[in-house]
């Protein structure tokens, strides 16, 4: 074996003695797993070449491999290295390391070394894994004097790589911080490489339901995130999205240490992280929202029903009826608002003759209030309690997005995917039946509903409604389509109870003079005709 100390060189300097050379036989594959993933390695560059998460499928209903191998053959796989050399970069990169693994086949916990030295530069990679979802790296390279700075990469993009390219770029994206002020950067607004310098917490990438990140050990740190070019094989660039590349790295010259955590973005599993990570998990504006929604679905689901279709009609019955008190002011409130709909239309026939922007259609407006005042209406009443109801619908939809469990869970029947839109067939044609048959419900809960307005053409415009919101639901998740059509079922069932219990009251008798042209009103004072 060398001396470890050092002797003059021929100019009288230092010279420090090569370094052992080290490297594997051939290329090899070795898979470590768990009950959570299943990841294979090579030999060859140290690398990840597959990151099975075990307890998803893809699209297509294979094992959900977040590895995109179609770019990362061509831009190089997971934890591969750069540094300042680019001739060394390469070579550490296509080296055939040597591996501490005693077989083929790993169950974890366990730690894997990869070690290589070609006598002048000597690079080691440690892998930790556990019983969860996260893998322990780290990286030192040594070139006989000290230590290099090093740069460890995720290229070629992450996560369900089965998607359709639009959906896959829509929601891949860089996220970077600190738990309770996470920035993410979606895929399309990365144009030029951007560098986040630490300290941070957590940073990598992400897609729609999973997550890659790294936690480095050492505050020292800086990530970096671009949007690589790349050639598919078969040519077709305009068929794939551009991807994500992540990579973590630092400037001081030593070993790089860090925790990789590629993880469903399930609330419980980014719970159980240190520190707590389940400000991954964005449920958007209405959070305050859809989180509790979840919550309550997910009880639902754990304990009544065990099954996420029923679980939403389930949930929706019971905000429908929580939220009824509501519903009943709105439906007096309209009640009341027909009953004096003759007084307001001889009202405004009496001002019809002037034009908008006329002082005398103040006066109008005014008689209009008087007579709300008078028999105690709420012009706002019938629409306020409606509105409340918008943020749940939202919360919803956000909710159906972005919760994992909803991912490939079925209902009934044809629809197989809650978190997708309605893609039914009969009889080989494709037919959207969720929408389709909301847009009927729809029709029917508006036809029994009282309007407060008598005017035909606004009766009509609310008639087409029900296919407004059906061309809108088309595209939607179908999940977000059985809560609006559940919530229509309830709402028709309701409507018939009300309409059987509170007939609709007699509507006030116009002024005698309706039907007339009336006097022209006084004229205000400095108001020429």
């Amino acid at each position: 074996m060398a001396s470890a100390n050092p002797t003059s060189g021929p100019t009288g300097q230092k010279a420090f003695p090569p370094l052992p050379v080290e490297q594997g036989q051939k290329v090899q594959e070795l898979t470590v797993e768990n009950d959570d993933y299943r990841i294979t390695m090579s030999t060859q560059g140290a690398v990840i070449r597959h990151w099975i998460l075990k307890r998803y499928r893809d699209a297509e209903e294979r094992p959900l491999d977040v590895i995109n191998q179609l770019a990362c053959a061509q831009l190089g796989y997971p934890m591969s290295l750069t540094l300042a050399d680019p001739l060394l970069t390469d070579k550490v990169n296509h080296a055939v390391y040597a591996s501490s693994a005693t077989g083929p086949s790993l169950k974890a916990p366990v730690t894997v070394e990869f070690t290589y030295s070609d006598g002048a530069t000597a690079v080691k990679k440690t892998f930790s894994f556990g019983r969860g979802y996260e893998v322990h790296v780290s990286v030192r390279v040594f070139n006989g004097r000290g230590d290099l700075p090093v740069e460890v990469a995720w290229p070629g993009g992450f996560g369900d790589n089965s998607l359709p390219p639009s959906v896959e770029a829509s929601h891949s994206m860089a996220v970077y911080g600190d738990p309770g002020d996470f920035t993410t950067v979606p895929q399309k607004k990365v144009k030029e490489p951007r560098l986040v310098p630490g300290p941070f917490t957590v940073a990598g990438l992400e897609d729609l339901y999973f997550v890659g990140v790294f936690l480095p050990d050492s505050p020292e740190t800086e990530f970096r995130f671009s949007s690589p070019e790349w050639h598919p094989p078969n040519g077709k660039e305009k068929d794939l999205p551009h991807l994500l590349e992540a990579r973590l790295g630092t400037l001081q010259a030593k070993p790089l240490s860090f925790r990789l955590l590629v993880a469903p973005k399930d609330l419980d599993v980014l719970r159980a992280a240190q520190p707590n990570l389940d400000g991954l998990v964005n449920f958007g504006w209405f959070s305050f929202i859809a989180k509790p929604l979840f919550l309550g679905l997910r009880y639902i689901y754990d304990h009544w029903a065990h099954n996420w279709g029923w679980a939403i009609v389930i949930l929706t019955v019971i905000l429908n009826f929580t939220l009824f008190p509501l519903k009943l002011k709105s439906i007096r409130s309209a009640q009341e608002m027909q009953k004096v709909q003759p007084i307001i239309k001889s009202i405004q026939d009496k001002y019809k003759q002037y034009k908008i922007n006329d002082p005398r259609k103040q006066r109008m407006n005014q008689e209009i209030m008087k007579v709300y005042q008078e028999h105690g209406i709420n012009p706002l009443g019938g629409c306020l309690p409606m509105a409340l109801q918008i943020p749940i619908l939202y919360g919803f939809y956000e909710l159906l997005e972005t919760a994992i469990e909803l991912r490939h869970a079925p209902w009934f029947g044809c629809v197989r995917d809650l978190s997708m839109p309605d893609t039914c067939h009969l009889a080989g044609i494709p037919l959207a039946v969720l929408p389709t048959i909301m847009i009927i419900a729809t029709f029917v809960q508006q036809k029994i509903t009282p309007t407060p307005t008598a005017d035909p053409g606004q009766q009509r415009m609310m008639m087409l409604m029900p296919i407004f919101i059906g061309f809108i639901f088309y595209r939607l998740a179908s999940g977000l389509v059985l809560y609006y059509l559940a919530a229509s079922v309830v709402g028709i069932f309701q409507q018939l109870i009300i309409n059987r219990f509170m007939p609709l009251p007699q509507k006030a008798a116009a002024s005698p003079a309706a039907g007339d042209r009336p006097k022209q009103p006084p004229k205000p004072v400095g108001v020429k005709e």
